[in-house]
């Protein structure tokens, strides 16, 4: 197979667009690149400035047109208590992006620590329970 496959979009659900906005535009500092109303849900795209091909889909459970009102309900109580999958960020500096992000209120999980697979990590919980961690190699 000879083609390129990269990443282009991934999805975090959140239960709040405006909570989430407030943790990854003004917190994070990731940039707004959509923020929309479509088919009468609100479809908001966040990304890093150093990664424009990279756009995170800020969603909320019950986005899923497919999913039965059952299947929507079990997605907003895993959300609700924190049991869907994390997401990993890449940072040059883990301790000052720990600093920024607990004295900006960020839910702590992990303190930064070196880890023995060869980084050096911290984690926080999203306003919406996601699992966030910010990693760097070790030095």
């Amino acid at each position: 197979m000879n083609t390129n496959i990269t990443l282009s979009t991934c999805f975090i659900a959140v239960d709040d667009h405006d909570k989430a906005l407030e943790f990854y535009r003004d917190i994070l500092g990731l940039e707004v690149r959509q923020d929309v109303g479509f088919e009468g849900m609100r479809w908001v795209t966040v990304g890093s400035p150093s990664q424009p091909d990279v756009n995170i889909v800020l969603e909320p459970p019950a986005a899923n047109p497919n999913a039965s009102p059952a299947d929507k309900q079990a997605m907003a109580e895993l959300l609700a208590k924190g049991m869907l999958r994390g997401v990993l960020f890449a940072t040059d500096d883990v301790d000052a992006t720990f600093e920024h992000i607990r004295a900006a209120g960020g839910e702590v999980l992990q303190e930064p620590i070196d880890q023995p697979y060869g980084v050096r990590d911290c984690a926080f919980r999203d306003p919406a329970g996601n699992l966030l961690r910010f990693n760097q190699p070790k030095r």
